[in-house]
């Protein structure tokens, strides 16, 4: 960023400012002048990405390597952001660098704050980045690679990166407004409240399940729980290095974090091999009160001191763990054990890892890689605020999520490519395969995969090469992806002696992901909160005021913190039965999103472009609504929340002792309970956002039908600085960048 000068207030005078934008005809002649090099390149990409996908999807007969998957996504990433995202910002949202952004209009220097697109990026980039593209893939991979790496690409290319940038762009065009404040703009007071409600009650599952993911890696793991517990005081101490010691040193403090992260690993391997390892033992339970407490702590101090160095810690771990494994998977080119289309995909009972069949349950699975409501409230949050200029918004919205859906290709690459046998022991649940080795080889043995026979001795094996005591039914996901990372990456360094550390290293990696969300999640939840209740006692509006900030944060953190605790004492596997649930809330409130967007782009009266809106959005639609439809609905246990609570509730009333996964009365008691909160919440969720898209079809048809409504955009600011549009400037961009660091100077203030 470059500021604008004050002038010689003394004399008068003020400097005359260079132009702040590029002229938008010159620009777009450079971005289309098409040179014999820039045709050879984009040439060479498509056949790359074509060669990929033809490997990948209709080569059989052969083993497929894990290469072609990065080829494929790079290179569809790359065409989908330079030609269709380029389509979207020149038809549909047309941004204008001449008008100023939010976060220079009313800078503050807190919330508002003009801030350099690269480190904005990563920012945007920690905050979106969950659970989500790490676990879904794993589960989905009992489905075979194939549907998962459609999904995942051509996913994101058609909805989850235009969700992400258009939710953003029209955020920012509206003072940085919030998803609820722009539905109950756009959507009256009916389609308002139900938007402000579903969100509230999805943003508690959501967070629910990400805690999960993490008390389900770390129970009874030692090293996992003192390395991923040393990142508490590892980031307060950079949060106080970097407010206190060294103000400023992005750069300093990162180097140092990252060093003590890497020693945290290495100390974790010596403190699980000593009598230490006692006092980091616990049982999933009382890591999930601990992490209902972390999560209390996090959302009330200060973001400088927890929230924002891990999410400088997070972004380096995330950033750079994918694109080392992407090296390695180049290198090492590990093949594919799974199959293209698996034996469970046709299945309509689905199979032990995902129950239900493969439409629409893959495509809830994969929720966070592809497509994810989540990121409507980042995009319409912090991020608005601080961009710099409106072009940026293509870079970081559909950008940004194009990162997170390669991390979800290599989350799957990572999945498929270790023994299946050891992917079906790791992600069933305790009460399918018995907890041990022997009843769980014996469990996956009868399964009747082909080319799959698992020995006792192989389990035991497998986790003892990674450090730990079992790999048996440590459902959730991460620590098959990291088990899966561990193999590939000790491929490319130090081999089987390094495969212990490099498994822990993913294990924090992963936990770094998702309790940057999980903080992260509980203040924007509590902050909707808040808000919400403000309406009716206006003190609570005020986000300073700490009675508000208590009572806020303990509400958010019981409600979530319960569902934690429900899934894991669930006698049916915690992470089997609410991860379709954390997918089809994600997802809903994608649908919401889309369905406020529907209707901001019918206010303009023109239909030609509605169809950017409209295809993801009735996809989805059509995906969550079906998916929910089966879970309130269906008659197989194992798919159906009321099915499953019903036979359980016979069961019980007939005087049995035990049935299925439950052994015990109170374990059924468990299950009878547990599948009534979530069938009433699948309900409560299709519902409200039924609500809000309908709302929004009735809006955007009397849109239509008027020939466009007045724009609820703010009124235009002229600006007064200058920044690049994307990560490389054009050359016209370069030349006014120079004229302003000549006649202007350098930039004065922060965000860099």
């Amino acid at each position: 960023m470059t500021a604008v000068s004050s002038g010689d207030s003394a004399a008068g005078s003020v400097t005359e400012l260079p132009p702040p934008a590029v002229d938008d005809e010159v620009l777009e002649a450079q971005r289309r002048r098409w040179t014999p090099l820039r045709i050879a390149v984009w040439t060479a990409i498509a056949l790359v990405g074509g060669l990929g996908w033809v490997m990948l999807a209709l080569v059989r007969g052969e083993t497929v390597n894990a290469i072609w998957f990065v080829f494929a996504a790079v290179a569809t990433y790359l065409i989908a952001y330079r030609f269709y995202s380029g389509y979207i910002e020149r038809t549909l949202l047309k941004p204008d660098d001449r008008r100023a952004t939010p976060a220079e209009h009313s800078e503050n220097g807190q919330d508002y704050l003009p801030t350099d697109r690269r480190v904005l990026y990563g920012h945007h980039f920690a905050a979106i980045a969950g659970a989500g593209p790490l676990v879904g893939p794993v589960l989905a991979a009992q489905m075979g690679y194939l549907p998962g790496t459609i999904w995942i690409i051509v996913g994101v290319v058609l909805a989850g990166a235009v969700q992400d940038y258009l939710v953003l762009f029209f955020s920012m065009r509206r003072g940085g407004r919030s998803l609820a404040g722009m539905a109950r703009d756009e959507l009256g007071r009916v389609g308002g409240a139900a938007a402000v409600l579903a969100t509230l009650a999805i943003m508690i599952i959501l967070i629910a399940v990400l805690a999960l993911v993490v008390v389900q890696a770390l129970g009874e793991s030692p090293w996992g729980v003192f390395s991923v517990a040393m990142t508490i005081p590892i980031a307060l101490f950079m949060g106080f290095y970097l407010r206190y010691l060294r103000p400023g040193k992005v750069g300093e403090v990162s180097v140092v974090g990252v060093a003590l992260l890497l020693l945290a690993i290495v100390a974790g391997g010596w403190i699980s091999e000593s009598g230490a390892a006692a006092f980091f033992t616990f049982d999933r339970t009382t890591l999930a009160w601990g992490v209902v407490v972390y999560g209390v702590v996090a959302a009330i101090l200060p973001v400088w001191m927890l929230l924002a160095p891990r999410d400088y810690l997070s972004t380096f771990m995330k950033i750079g763990t994918i694109v080392l494994l992407a090296v390695a998977v180049v290198v090492v080119r590990p093949d594919v054990m799974a199959p293209a289309v698996s034996e469970f995909a046709g299945n309509p009972a689905g199979g032990p890892v995902v129950p239900g069949p493969l439409f629409p349950f893959l495509f809830v699975t994969i929720a966070c890689g592809a497509l994810s409501g989540f990121h409507a409230l980042i995009s319409s949050g912090t991020t608005p605020k601080l961009l710099e200029k409106e072009r940026q918004t293509r870079f970081i919205g559909y950008g940004g999520m194009l990162m997170e859906s390669f991390v979800a290709i290599m989350a799957l690459v990572a999945a498929v490519s270790i023994d299946r046998g050891i992917y079906f022991a790791m992600n069933s649940p305790a009460a399918m395969t018995g907890g041990a080795v022997d009843s769980a080889a014996m469990f996956v043995n009868s399964l009747g995969l082909a080319g799959v026979n698992v020995s006792p001795e192989l389990l035991a094996g497998t986790a003892q090469s990674v450090g730990e005591q079992t790999i048996v039914s440590r459902t959730g996901g991460a620590p098959t992806l990291a088990l899966g990372l561990a193999n590939i990456l000790s491929g490319l360094f130090g081999g089987a002696a390094l495969m212990s550390f490099w498994y822990h290293f993913a294990i924090m990696f992963e936990a770094l992901f998702i309790l940057t969300a999980v903080d992260a999640g509980t203040r924007v939840a509590r902050f909707m909160l808040q808000d919400a209740v403000g309406s009716f006692v206006p003190k609570f509006k005020d986000m300073s005021w700490r009675p508000g900030v208590w009572i806020g944060t303990l509400v958010m953190c019981g409600a979530w913190g319960g569902i934690l605790i429900m899934g894991v004492t669930d006698p049916l596997g915690g992470i089997n039965t609410l991860f379709p649930l954390f997918g089809i809330a994600n997802q809903l409130l994608a649908a919401i999103a889309l369905a406020v967007c529907l209707a901001i782009v019918a206010r303009r009266g023109s239909i030609g472009t509605l169809w950017i809106v409209l295809v993801p959005l009735v996809a989805v639609t059509v995906i969550t609504v079906t998916a929910s439809l089966y879970k309130i609905f269906s008659s197989v246990p194992a798919v159906g929340y009321w099915a499953q609570h019903n036979a359980y509730r016979e069961a019980l009333a007939a005087g049995r002792t035990s049935m299925g996964a439950a052994r015990t009365p109170e374990a059924m008691e468990a299950v009878v309970r547990n599948t009534f909160i979530q069938g009433s919440l699948s309900i409560l969720f299709l519902v409200l956002a039924l609500v809000v898209i309908v709302t929004a079809a009735i809006a955007a048809i009397g849109s239509l039908r008027a020939g466009g409504r007045p724009s609820l955009e703010d009124e235009p600011v002229p600006s007064k600085l200058y920044a690049p549009s994307g990560l490389v400037p054009q050359p016209a961009e370069k030349e006014l960048e120079a004229r302003w660091l000549a006649e202007v100077g350098p930039p004065s203030r922060g965000g860099h």
